[in-house]
């Protein structure tokens, strides 16, 4: 099979086929594109004009090399134009039915040495294959949408693909400018097989009614640096899609995680399928419009403003990063900071990396001098906890130990004066379990700040079922003066962030586990294919094995859903001091800082 595949056959012409016969044209190949429906064939052919005349404005391409890439896509409305294609790549709708009709006719039509591919994301490719009579030439080849932008190509073998049929879509790929990824058969593969567990956990959540849309997108956004909200991403997919999707992984993988949320099936049976019908999870200007448009679940501008209580000064009690971090950006904001640690050389320690930190700002010129010294003149490092006594706010962010701080809000409840708010920083425990070391437990909330506190936008504010609404209120206000943007959500294990990052970093180790995917193509496929700023190893390995170990734990202990518990590799490593960069060793090895 030692092909130049050099002619390719694209059979549908929707959006995706659209996007790889440009891929395809585009890189000198001759591009033969099959649609039964006349007027797809017309739209792909006005969309690649579109976009090459985009590109000559823009003086990336010349006007003679795109009326060759034009010439080079020719439309046709049966199979049979199929005929001389080396390659034949099929993106019909999504149901074993339509693509076995394909590869049928396909059979009688093309050369016994062409290599034809699905572009399928959710179906066996093995059973696709079943149905040619040259099962071996027949592989996956997973391109993502929009697919002339998209770098990821996940190359699919089923245990029939002559490995020459791999080899030769493998170099199309990287000829094409794309990075494959070699995965075997199974529902998702890689990038949608974590993708599509997380995205369905979002679904479940709104569901649920733990958290707005608007917040659990933007905590996903701003807390894990996504290009796009879970919720609004299904929108843009499409929700039957989705669903499609989830169904089959469900039936490989019999995981409560990839039981489609009922919300799924409850919007699809009612037409409700995301940008494309105008309506999903968000409603939209007209169907096919990105632009969201109010609803009557859209939140008021206004709703909550002017309710709380008055913030002056606000205590930090801790002395590690988060703490410095956070008593930072309260006295950025102009908040007169007491920053209380176990003993006064620990909390000057703490003023000391504030310094440092402003220090930078100030070389990089964010701040200016003289800014730097106001907002370190409003910062008070204390050896007590005694120095709260007239805060208005007090934030603690101590060891994630939950006898450390009760221990600790029992001492602010004699404290602190009656009235002030009480928040503690937790990302895993039970908010009201702190709460209750307090004779005060409606003055107590969840803030969750994210590390770095000064570059991280988004606080998750966690209200217990006794947190008073005026302490709500308050939090929030405080969060839009520091310039945060606040999420709210109930006092439940991992809040909205790590409830939702935690099962998909979970999931990628467990892909490891079964060897069906290495660490470097799993970081990739996430990376390219799904918009992530970190691959799900570097993300461990930067937040610490045994961070995540106990984050897993404290999901599975709260929801005791088979498919949170962790990972045992996971677990191996810990028990082996790996836990990532700051031991030097983790999924990966590190240099010591």
């Amino acid at each position: 099979m030692d092909i130049p595949l050099s002619t390719i056959a694209v059979v549908g012409l929707g959006t995706m086929g659209t996007g790889i016969a440009e891929v395809l044209a585009r890189s000198g190949r001759e591009v033969i594109g099959i649609d039964i429906d006349d007027a797809a064939a017309r739209q792909a052919v006005a969309a690649l004009e579109a976009s090459t005349a985009r590109a000559v404005r823009r003086e990336r391409i010349t006007e003679e090399e795109r009326r060759n890439i034009l010439a080079r896509f020719r439309t046709f409305s049966d199979l049979q134009a199929a005929a001389d294609a080396e390659l034949v790549i099929e993106v019909v709708p999504e149901t074993y039915e339509t693509k076995q009709q394909v590869f049928r006719e396909l059979d009688a039509v093309v050369s016994p040495t062409a290599i034809l591919a699905t572009g399928t994301n959710a179906l066996s490719v093995t059973r696709l294959a079943a149905e040619s009579q040259h099962p071996e030439r027949v592989l996956g080849l997973h391109f993502f949408n929009p697919a002339p932008v998209m770098k990821l190509v996940e190359v699919v073998s089923s245990v029939l693909t002559a490995p020459q049929a791999v080899a030769a879509v493998t170099e199309l790929a990287r000829q094409l400018g794309k990075e494959p990824v070699a995965v075997g058969d199974r529902p998702g593969f890689v990038a949608d097989g974590l993708l599509f567990g997380y995205l369905n956990q979002a679904a479940a959540m709104y569901e649920a009614n733990y958290a707005s849309r608007e917040d659990i997108d933007a905590a996903m956004k701003l807390g894990c640096g996504l290009p796009m909200g879970p919720l609004a991403l299904l929108d843009l997919i499409g929700i039957d899609t989705a669903r499609t999707v989830l169904e089959a992984m469900y039936r490989a993988s019999h995981d409560r995680l990839h039981a489609p949320a009922p919300v799924l099936g409850q919007l699809s049976a009612a037409g409700l399928t995301g940008r494309k019908t105008g309506r999903g999870f968000y409603t939209y200007a007209e169907p096919g419009s990105p632009n969201v448009v109010p609803d009557a679940l859209t939140p008021a501008q206004d709703a909550g403003a002017g309710a709380g209580r008055t913030v002056r000064s606000v205590g930090v009690a801790g002395s590690g990063t988060m703490a410095s971090g956070i008593a930072e950006v309260f006295a950025k904001a102009g908040y007169d900071v007491v920053l209380a640690a176990r003993s006064q050389e620990k909390a000057d320690t703490a003023k000391g990396r504030i310094a440092k930190s402003l220090e930078r700002s100030v070389t990089k010129g964010r701040l200016t001098a003289g800014a730097r010294d106001e907002t370190l003149a409003r910062i008070t490092a204390s050896g007590s906890l005694d120095s709260f006594a007239e805060v208005d706010l007090a934030v603690e962010a101590v060891a994630e130990d939950l006898l450390v701080k009760q221990q600790l809000f029992a001492t602010l409840d004699k404290v602190c004066r009656p009235g002030a708010v009480l928040a503690t920083t937790t990302s895993s425990l039970p908010v009201v379990a702190i709460a209750r070391a307090t004779a005060r437990p409606e003055d107590v909330v969840g803030m969750h700040f994210f590390n770095p506190a000064p570059a991280m936008k988004l606080v998750e504010v966690v209200r217990t079922v006794l947190t008073a609404d005026e302490v709500h209120a308050t939090v929030r206000e405080v969060c839009v003066k520091v310039r945060k943007h606040p999420v709210d959500c109930g006092d439940r294990a991992g809040f909205i962030v790590n409830a939702l990052l935690f099962p998909y970093l979970n999931n990628a180790i467990k892909m490891v586990e079964e060897h069906y995917a290495t660490l470097d193509d799993i970081d990739a496929a996430m990376k390219l294919g799904g918009g992530y700023p970190m691959g799900p190893f570097e993300l461990l390995d930067v937040v610490g094995l045994d961070v995540s170990l106990a984050i897993e734990k404290v999901l599975h202990s709260e929801f005791r859903d088979p498919g949170l518990a962790p990972a045992p590799l996971l677990e191996h490593l810990v028990a082996a001091g790996c836990l990532g960069r700051k031991t030097g060793r983790g999924f990966r090895e590190h240099a010591r800082r």
